[in-house]
C-alpha cells in the first residue's frame, strides 16, 4: 500500500476523523476508568485488508467493534467493498 498523502487543511481534517483513535473514541467513548484497548488484529482472507478488534469493558460486559482500513488509510466500521466482476460492452 502506498503511502498516504494529505494536501488541503479540509483533506487533513476529514483524515484525522477518520484516525483509528478518533473512530475508536466515537463508537466506543473509552474513559480513563475503562479504557479501550485491541485485543485482535489481522487481515482478511480475501483481499488482505487490515481489521483490528477494540474492547472496553462496561459494567459486567465487554463491548466490542471490528474497525477496518480503507484503501484511502482511514477506518470504519464496516468492511471495504469488494471489487466485482465487470463485463464491458464496446
Amino acid at each position: 500500500m502506498s503511502p498516504i498523502t494529505v494536501n488541503s487543511a479540509p483533506e487533513r481534517v476529514r483524515f484525522a476523523q477518520r484516525s483509528l483513535r478518533s473512530v475508536v473514541e466515537k463508537w466506543l467513548r473509552p474513559t480513563p476508568a475503562a479504557p479501550a484497548r485491541v485485543s485482535d488484529f489481522s487481515r482478511m482472507a480475501i483481499g488482505g485488508t487490515r481489521f483490528v478488534r477494540v474492547e472496553v469493558s462496561r459494567q459486567e460486559r465487554r463491548v466490542s467493534f471490528l474497525f477496518f482500513r480503507h484503501i484511502d488509510g482511514t477506518w470504519n466500521v464496516f468492511p471495504p467493498a469488494t471489487p466485482r466482476p465487470m463485463t464491458k460492452f464496446y
